[in-house]
């Protein structure tokens, strides 16, 4: 900017211009005022200097990019390293004015939940106002990472634009200590997955900051899994296994964790209904179609997780575990409780499924004296504990034949237990 202003003096730009191309200089320097940027595919866009509150943001201070043929939200979004948070999800719906579900049109631009902050050469942090060292290096390597997948064509310090994931700003505060006396209080975050009645999640502490959980319930898309019988009601496998699982990641989520729900259902949140009525149109994260194969959605599946294990892992979170929710189909006469799988010879896994266990041992006790809980901790060899990196947990909530099981995940406040139980023992 000086070496431009002194070309200009140099010229014989008259004495007013001369004075608002100083002023301009001046106030860059000593007010951090918003100056005209061009993104890396030239793009003339307003660039934000300082941390600005988000409901205040312009549309046009987002990076804007065209979609390919074929894309969607999610592969859009992908591309861009985007889809770790929900977070990123809905505001790239309420910023393109768009309904959730909502096809792309071909070659046709839409605003990305970057932020585009004009960088000052000195550093991420006094860019955009934050003390935050962890928070700093998280967005210089996703630059960095940008600019190895060929999305960026040129560096934040060559261009002087610092792109800024919308999630890393304004996606987690800090905890309210006085959430118990004044829930009012209490951040509240957006996650259309859990449905609408749901999808507003309470940030109760941060007990699990850091931990990153990957949820996987069992079968959906072609294939329902096991098939029970309620009158003449059927009921299927996935998808109770998938509302324990939403509900799950929902009291993860509560505690500051990242849940990645691995199968997905974009019309079935959280649902209160004893009956859940089946559909096929099941997918699993990154919006892929979950193929008829049984081999392949497996792979699938382990191959998703171990993708996201390893770009989580390459930023340091170590802290990655992952539970798979069944219903189990015996004869009807045999009454079963929870119980769990690890893969053999790994011992953390099976200290994770023991505590777990324990867990639902000592809530019979408390709940129900007479019983008594015969759930079992066992090794298997299932493709779903060998394949992915992270340490594995496969959990059966009983025999979906059995009238007595059946009343475990039937009942939608007992789905709720079971997945209060489940994070009780997955965070001992």
């Amino acid at each position: 900017m000086l070496i431009l202003l002194l070309k200009f003096y140099h010229f014989g730009i008259d004495f007013n211009m001369k004075r608002v191309h100083l002023i301009i200089f001046l106030s860059l320097i000593f007010f951090n005022t918003p100056i005209l940027g061009y993104s890396s595919d030239r793009q003339k866009i307003p660039v934000l200097t300082s941390i600005t509150y988000p409901d205040s943001l312009q549309k046009s201070r987002f990076y804007k990019a065209k979609a390919r043929s074929g894309d969607g939200v999610y592969s859009l979004l992908r591309r861009y390293y985007l889809l770790d948070s929900p977070c990123n999800l809905e505001r790239f719906y309420e910023i393109n004015g768009l309904q959730r579900n909502a096809s792309l049109g071909n070659n046709k631009s839409y605003y990305l939940p970057i932020l585009l902050y004009s960088y000052n050469g000195r550093s991420i942090r006094s860019t955009i106002g934050i003390d935050d060292w962890d928070l700093a290096i998280r967005i210089q390597k996703y630059n960095r990472s940008l600019m190895d997948a060929g999305v960026r064509t040129s560096d934040y310090i060559d261009n002087e634009i610092l792109w800024v994931p919308y999630h890393e700003m304004y996606c987690s505060e800090e905890t309210r200590s006085e959430e118990e006396e004044n829930p009012s209080s209490v951040e509240t975050r957006i996650f259309p997955i859990f449905g609408k009645n749901y999808e507003k999640v309470p940030l109760k502490n941060e007990s699990l900051k850091g931990k990153i959980y990957y949820i996987v319930s069992g079968h959906g898309g072609p294939d329902p899994g096991a098939v029970g019988k309620i009158g003449k009601s059927q009921v299927c496998e996935d998808e109770y296994a998938y509302d324990v699982a939403l509900r799950l990641a929902r009291e993860l989520v509560m505690r500051g964790a990242t849940a990645y729900m691995i199968t997905r259902d974009v019309n079935d949140g959280i649902r209160t209904k004893k009956i859940l009525t089946h559909d096929d149109d099941e997918i699993v994260w990154g919006n892929y179609t979950i193929p008829f194969n049984q081999k392949a959605r497996l792979f699938q599946r382990s191959d998703i997780v171990n993708e996201l294990y390893d770009r989580n892992l390459q930023v340091g979170i170590k802290d990655q575990r992952l539970i798979a929710i069944h219903v189990d189909s015996r004869s009807k006469r045999e009454q079963t409780d929870v119980f769990f799988y690890y893969y053999p010879e790994d011992q953390e896994s099976a200290a994770i499924a023991k505590n777990i266990q324990k867990t639902f041992e000592a809530k019979y006790k408390k709940y129900q004296k007479n019983r008594g809980y015969r759930g079992t901790v066992t090794p298997r060899d299932l493709h779903m504990l060998r394949e992915p990196q992270c340490k594995a947990v496969y959990v059966e909530l009983g025999n979906i034949a059995n009238s007595f099981d059946q009343q475990r995940f039937l009942l939608p406040e007992n789905r709720q237990l079971l997945a209060e139980w489940l994070m009780e023992g997955l965070i001992k």
